[in-house]
């Protein structure tokens, strides 16, 4: 028998347009799975019961004056539940950054992506576990339990998007926003088995709080289909006066949800195992979940080659430093810098050594390598590559050795992402494969720069011939 929580984004929205479900009973339902099983895969740091029900009666109301008046003009997600991580603003709920320094913090304005969502319709059950300040690529602070991927609970869901991709894996939400500094929506969405979209450097509004000068992190959604994913990407699309990083507007009437409905045409896709990260080993998993990826392509009638990534590992230490002086950038009284895990005091007392021109030397350094990197790849449609190097990693892996260490197991762990955080380019997860073990095993594709409705049709393409919807964890 089909549950609400079966459903995908799309099928919930047609459903409460032709008066088949109600906003309040879906919302009933996600809370209630939230409150039973949410602590299970430590997807939640805050869940805002009242809000939620607040926001889903006025939708149960927009809906019903929709259809008593047979207008069209119903918010595309009005009455859907979508949860926030907790980097980012609602206002009048709880943001903690991923810290106990913050656990009492009171957000007093939505961010602006947040104000788009909400203007699309969405009703808001909850912020997200993250990990401190959004650093590491998994999710493990003082503030809740870990984030563990539901295919197996003794693993990590990754991050920093990992309370993001374990609520919507495990049926706690339909979809959810994250965002991406360096492969924080698509690590997740790797290890738990979801459709997960960084966009373009500037499609979507970072404002109005954290500057990200070097343009590394973007919002982006995560969900179980291509099609829930563009949908949510068309809601949180948007730029503001004052945005360092912009993007004009998709042509009048062109959406990346109708990209998700179209063919993309015979692509030339280049596919690589290359990696900048010395050491960094790729698991024999992840390169089966590459050949069969690179194997489906070719027999969708694409024309696939192999081509040599044109950054190495010279790129490497400049990253860094432009992403140890983002981990200075939340204000702390040194008071309180006790208070902070570890691996956070680590990045934190790295990027107090640098200076301001080795930030922009950095920056400049980076920006002249991802032209080089461009001009060579623009011929390509699509880069295929893994999405993280390993299967999903135990919880506590990472934090079992000292800082150094554990910063040079995220490295090796997730040697691909960060590139596309540089160059900004758009890229995305497809959770094609999964291991012998049931673990989900995702792979990366890139596109030029503005492209994300190529890597959307394709996307779709592929679900279409490798369908992963249907696929549930036990917790299900």
């Amino acid at each position: 028998m089909t549950q609400i929580h079966d459903l995908t984004v799309a099928e919930l929205a047609a459903a409460i347009r032709e008066g088949q479900l109600s906003p309040i009973e879906i919302t009933d339902h996600y809370l209630d799975r939230i409150d039973r099983l949410g602590d299970q895969v430590g997807a939640f740091y805050t869940v805002t019961h009242d809000l939620a029900r607040q926001e889903a009666a006025a939708a149960e109301k927009a809906a019903a004056q929709a259809r008593r008046d047979e207008r069209p003009a119903l918010a595309p997600l009005t009455g859907i539940p979508i949860p926030i991580k907790d980097l980012n603003l609602v206002a009048g709920v709880r943001v903690t950054f991923g810290s106990t320094v913050f656990e009492d913090n009171l957000a007093d304005q939505d961010d602006y992506m947040v104000a788009r969502l909400r203007s699309a319709g969405i009703v808001i059950t909850g912020k997200t576990a993250t990990p401190e300040f959004g650093l590491p690529c998994y999710t493990e602070t003082r503030i809740g339990p870990p984030a563990r991927t539901p295919w197996d609970l003794a693993r990590s869901a990754g991050g920093s998007s990992g309370g993001a991709a374990a609520a919507v894996a495990a049926g706690l939400a339909p979809a959810a926003q994250g965002s991406d500094g360096g492969g924080s929506i698509r690590i997740p969405s790797s290890v738990c088995g979801l459709f997960g979209i960084k966009p373009t450097r500037g499609r979507v509004s970072g404002g109005p709080l954290f500057p990200d000068l070097a343009g590394l992190a973007i919002d982006g959604p995560i969900a179980r289909t291509v099609a829930d994913a563009a949908l949510l990407l068309d809601a949180m699309t948007g730029n503001h006066l004052g945005d360092m990083y912009t993007l004009p507007p998709l042509p009048a009437g062109e959406t990346f949800l109708a990209a998700a409905g179209r063919e993309p045409g015979r692509l030339r896709i280049g596919r690589s195992l290359q990696n900048v990260v010395p050491g960094a080993d790729v698991h024999p998993d992840c390169v089966a979940a590459y050949d069969e990826a690179g194997a489906l392509l070719a027999d969708l009638g694409h024309q696939v080659e192999d081509v040599d990534l044109p950054i190495g590992p010279d790129a490497v230490p400049m990253f860094e430093t432009l992403f140890y002086s983002m981990a200075t950038l939340t204000p702390i009284d040194p008071a309180q810098e006790d208070q902070l895990l570890p691996i956070t005091r680590y990045l934190r007392g790295r990027g107090q050594q640098v200076t301001a021109t080795d930030v922009l030397f950095a920056q400049a350094y980076l920006q002249a390598v991802s032209r080089m990197s461009m001009e060579a790849l623009n011929g390509y449609d699509a880069v295929l590559s893994p999405t993280v190097a390993s299967p999903p990693v135990p919880v506590g892996y990472f934090d079992e050795v000292n800082p150094a260490e554990n910063f040079e197991r995220q490295k090796r762990f997730a040697p691909y992402t960060a590139v596309y955080n540089v160059s900004g380019q758009p890229a995305v997860n497809v959770p094609l494969h999964q291991n012998a073990a049931g673990l989900p095993i995702g792979v990366m594709l890139a596109g030029r720069m503005g492209e994300e409705a190529t890597l959307i049709s394709l996307s779709a393409q592929i679900e279409a011939a490798r369908p992963w919807q249907d696929r549930h964890p036990p917790i299900w």
